[in-house]
């Protein structure tokens, strides 16, 4: 689905969600993601 968000490793090409790696993100990716008032996890 459009709405579903997604991170994708620029290395090995593999695709999480953004649960399975919310406590590994850095202070640029966490400052993007704040502009969104709301992530729901499936």
């Amino acid at each position: 689905m459009c709405r579903k968000v997604h991170m994708k490793c620029r290395k090995c090409g593999q695709s999480y969600q953004i649960h399975e790696v919310a406590d590994q993100l850095d202070a640029e990716t966490e400052a993007v993601l704040e502009r969104y008032v709301s992530i729901v996890y499936d």
